[in-house]
Protein backbone atom coordinates (compact mmCIF):
# COMPACT_ATOMS: atom_id res chain seq x y z
CA UNK A 1 0.00 0.00 0.00
CA UNK A 2 1.00 3.69 -0.89
CA UNK A 3 0.61 6.78 0.92
CA UNK A 4 -3.73 7.33 0.69
CA UNK A 5 -3.26 10.67 -0.54
CA UNK A 6 -0.69 13.41 -0.81
CA UNK A 7 0.57 15.09 2.67
CA UNK A 8 2.11 18.57 3.20
CA UNK A 9 3.23 19.96 6.54
CA UNK A 10 5.28 22.82 7.52
CA UNK A 11 8.54 22.93 10.13
CA UNK A 12 8.63 25.86 12.54
CA UNK A 13 10.73 27.18 14.61
CA UNK A 14 13.53 30.06 15.90
CA UNK A 15 17.36 29.46 14.50
CA UNK A 16 18.75 26.76 17.05
CA UNK A 17 15.72 24.69 17.97
CA UNK A 18 16.71 21.51 16.37
CA UNK A 19 14.12 22.28 13.28
CA UNK A 20 17.08 20.82 10.88
CA UNK A 21 17.58 17.13 12.91
CA UNK A 22 13.92 17.16 13.29
CA UNK A 23 13.36 17.84 9.45
CA UNK A 24 15.78 15.14 8.64
CA UNK A 25 14.30 12.72 10.83
CA UNK A 26 10.80 13.31 8.95
CA UNK A 27 11.71 13.43 5.96
CA UNK A 28 13.44 10.12 6.47
CA UNK A 29 10.88 7.92 8.98
CA UNK A 30 7.78 9.27 6.76
CA UNK A 31 9.40 10.04 2.86
CA UNK A 32 8.57 13.11 3.04
CA UNK A 33 10.26 15.62 0.26
CA UNK A 34 12.60 17.98 2.47
CA UNK A 35 12.20 21.16 0.89
CA UNK A 36 14.70 24.37 2.83
CA UNK A 37 14.36 27.96 1.78
CA UNK A 38 17.70 27.85 2.87
CA UNK A 39 18.97 25.36 0.23
CA UNK A 40 16.95 26.79 -2.62
CA UNK A 41 18.36 30.40 -1.80
CA UNK A 42 21.80 29.10 -1.44
CA UNK A 43 21.43 26.73 -4.98
CA UNK A 44 19.84 30.07 -6.85
CA UNK A 45 22.59 32.24 -5.55
CA UNK A 46 25.45 29.65 -7.00
CA UNK A 47 23.69 29.33 -10.04
CA UNK A 48 23.65 33.53 -10.35
CA UNK A 49 20.25 33.38 -11.79
CA UNK A 50 17.95 36.43 -11.86
CA UNK A 51 16.70 35.98 -7.82
CA UNK A 52 20.05 34.50 -6.96
CA UNK A 53 21.64 37.66 -7.93
CA UNK A 54 18.93 39.87 -6.30
CA UNK A 55 18.72 37.45 -3.14
CA UNK A 56 22.33 38.07 -3.05
CA UNK A 57 22.58 41.90 -3.27
CA UNK A 58 20.07 42.15 -0.69
CA UNK A 59 22.18 39.80 1.52
CA UNK A 60 25.43 41.63 0.63
CA UNK A 61 24.01 45.10 1.86
CA UNK A 62 22.64 44.12 4.60
CA UNK A 63 18.61 44.39 3.62
CA UNK A 64 15.91 41.60 4.21
CA UNK A 65 14.86 39.70 0.74
CA UNK A 66 11.47 41.12 -0.38
CA UNK A 67 8.84 39.04 0.51
CA UNK A 68 7.37 38.94 -3.08
CA UNK A 69 11.11 37.20 -3.97
CA UNK A 70 11.46 34.25 -1.80
CA UNK A 71 7.60 33.97 -2.31
CA UNK A 72 8.07 33.23 -6.22
CA UNK A 73 10.99 30.90 -5.79
CA UNK A 74 9.65 28.77 -2.87
CA UNK A 75 6.51 28.47 -5.00
CA UNK A 76 8.38 27.58 -8.63
CA UNK A 77 9.99 24.90 -6.17
CA UNK A 78 7.00 23.48 -4.89
CA UNK A 79 5.22 23.26 -8.53
CA UNK A 80 8.46 20.98 -9.97
CA UNK A 81 6.79 18.40 -6.95
CA UNK A 82 3.12 19.43 -7.31
CA UNK A 83 2.15 15.80 -6.94
CA UNK A 84 3.89 14.73 -3.68
CA UNK A 85 4.23 15.04 -0.18
CA UNK A 86 6.72 17.48 1.70
CA UNK A 87 8.21 19.06 4.41
CA UNK A 88 8.54 22.97 4.32
CA UNK A 89 11.21 23.99 6.35
CA UNK A 90 11.92 28.19 6.76
CA UNK A 91 8.78 29.20 4.77
CA UNK A 92 6.85 30.88 5.33
CA UNK A 93 8.04 33.59 7.65
CA UNK A 94 5.35 36.30 7.46
CA UNK A 95 1.72 36.30 7.36
CA UNK A 96 1.69 37.37 3.44
CA UNK A 97 3.83 34.16 2.71
CA UNK A 98 1.41 32.32 4.67
CA UNK A 99 -1.29 33.30 2.73
CA UNK A 100 0.56 32.91 -0.57
CA UNK A 101 0.88 29.63 0.27
CA UNK A 102 -2.46 28.57 1.13
CA UNK A 103 -3.59 30.26 -2.18
CA UNK A 104 -1.55 27.49 -4.07
CA UNK A 105 -1.63 24.31 -2.20
CA UNK A 106 -3.57 23.07 0.90
CA UNK A 107 -1.40 22.71 4.45
CA UNK A 108 -1.92 19.69 6.51
CA UNK A 109 -0.39 20.66 9.47
CA UNK A 110 2.56 22.87 10.90
CA UNK A 111 4.57 21.96 13.52
CA UNK A 112 6.27 24.43 15.95
CA UNK A 113 9.09 23.35 18.22
CA UNK A 114 8.68 25.45 21.00
CA UNK A 115 12.39 25.57 22.71
CA UNK A 116 13.39 28.20 25.70
CA UNK A 117 15.55 30.93 24.38
CA UNK A 118 18.19 30.27 27.34
CA UNK A 119 18.66 26.57 25.72
CA UNK A 120 18.96 27.90 21.98
CA UNK A 121 21.44 30.76 23.21
CA UNK A 122 23.26 27.71 24.74
CA UNK A 123 23.21 25.77 21.68
CA UNK A 124 24.08 28.53 18.64
CA UNK A 125 26.93 29.79 20.96
CA UNK A 126 28.29 26.29 20.58
CA UNK A 127 27.90 26.16 16.66
CA UNK A 128 30.26 26.18 13.62
CA UNK A 129 29.50 26.06 10.33
CA UNK A 130 30.69 24.58 6.80
CA UNK A 131 29.47 28.23 4.74
CA UNK A 132 29.61 26.30 0.82
CA UNK A 133 27.13 23.93 2.05
CA UNK A 134 24.99 25.31 5.17
CA UNK A 135 26.17 21.99 7.07
CA UNK A 136 26.24 22.66 10.63
CA UNK A 137 27.49 21.62 13.50
CA UNK A 138 27.49 21.93 17.33
CA UNK A 139 30.38 21.05 19.78
CA UNK A 140 28.04 19.87 22.18
CA UNK A 141 25.77 17.07 20.62
CA UNK A 142 26.49 17.26 17.44
CA UNK A 143 30.22 17.05 16.54
CA UNK A 144 32.22 17.18 13.82
CA UNK A 145 34.52 13.54 13.57
CA UNK A 146 37.48 16.05 13.51
CA UNK A 147 37.50 18.80 15.52
CA UNK A 148 37.24 22.12 13.72
CA UNK A 149 36.78 20.36 10.32
CA UNK A 150 33.70 19.71 7.66
CA UNK A 151 32.73 15.89 7.69
CA UNK A 152 31.97 15.77 3.79
CA UNK A 153 34.67 17.76 2.48
CA UNK A 154 37.86 18.37 5.49
CA UNK A 155 37.26 22.15 4.63
CA UNK A 156 37.27 24.19 7.66
CA UNK A 157 34.13 25.25 9.85
CA UNK A 158 33.54 28.96 11.33
CA UNK A 159 31.81 30.24 13.69
CA UNK A 160 29.13 32.94 12.58
CA UNK A 161 29.61 36.32 13.64
CA UNK A 162 26.19 36.37 14.68
CA UNK A 163 26.79 33.25 16.97
CA UNK A 164 27.15 35.46 20.00
CA UNK A 165 24.76 35.27 22.81
CA UNK A 166 23.86 39.13 22.54
CA UNK A 167 23.03 39.09 18.53
CA UNK A 168 21.28 35.36 19.62
CA UNK A 169 19.25 37.02 21.85
CA UNK A 170 18.51 39.56 19.11
CA UNK A 171 17.75 36.93 16.79
CA UNK A 172 15.55 35.14 18.55
CA UNK A 173 13.65 38.15 19.43
CA UNK A 174 13.27 39.19 15.97
CA UNK A 175 12.34 35.76 15.11
CA UNK A 176 9.68 35.69 17.69
CA UNK A 177 8.28 39.35 16.94
CA UNK A 178 7.91 37.88 13.11
CA UNK A 179 6.84 34.87 13.01
CA UNK A 180 4.26 35.10 16.23
CA UNK A 181 1.43 35.92 13.79
CA UNK A 182 2.33 32.82 10.98
CA UNK A 183 2.12 31.15 14.35
CA UNK A 184 -1.42 32.91 14.73
CA UNK A 185 -2.71 32.52 11.27
CA UNK A 186 -2.36 28.97 11.35
CA UNK A 187 -3.48 28.57 14.99
CA UNK A 188 -6.89 29.93 13.62
CA UNK A 189 -7.08 27.61 10.81
CA UNK A 190 -6.68 24.77 13.86
CA UNK A 191 -3.60 23.51 11.67
CA UNK A 192 -1.63 24.38 14.16
CA UNK A 193 0.65 21.68 16.49
CA UNK A 194 3.18 22.76 19.40
CA UNK A 195 5.98 20.75 20.73
CA UNK A 196 7.43 22.08 23.48
CA UNK A 197 11.24 20.68 24.99
CA UNK A 198 14.44 21.29 25.85
CA UNK A 199 16.17 18.33 24.09
CA UNK A 200 15.22 17.31 20.83
CA UNK A 201 15.59 13.80 21.29
CA UNK A 202 13.10 14.22 23.70
CA UNK A 203 11.08 16.28 21.68
CA UNK A 204 11.47 14.07 18.55
CA UNK A 205 8.87 10.74 20.14
CA UNK A 206 5.99 13.22 20.31
CA UNK A 207 6.60 14.72 16.93
CA UNK A 208 6.73 10.84 15.33
CA UNK A 209 3.99 9.97 17.20
CA UNK A 210 1.12 12.70 15.96
CA UNK A 211 2.83 12.34 12.35
CA UNK A 212 2.02 8.40 12.38
CA UNK A 213 -1.68 8.93 13.68
CA UNK A 214 -1.51 11.10 10.30
CA UNK A 215 0.47 9.29 8.28
CA UNK A 216 -0.31 5.60 8.99
CA UNK A 217 1.08 4.16 5.51
CA UNK A 218 3.63 5.39 3.90
CA UNK A 219 5.82 4.42 0.56
CA UNK A 220 8.68 5.56 0.79
CA UNK A 221 9.30 5.19 -3.07
CA UNK A 222 6.28 7.78 -4.28
CA UNK A 223 8.50 10.90 -2.92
Amino acid sequence: MGLQRIFRAVIMGPPGSGKGTVSARITKSFGLNHISSGDILRANINAQTEFGLLVKSCIDQGRLVPDDVITRLILADLRQIDHSSWLLDGFPRTVSQAEALDDACSVDTVINLNVPFQTIQQRLTSRWTHFPSGRVYNTDFNPPKVPGLDDVTGEPLVQRDDDTPETVTRRLKAYETQTEPVLEYYRSKGVLETFSGTETNKIWPHVQAFLHRKLPVVDQEAR
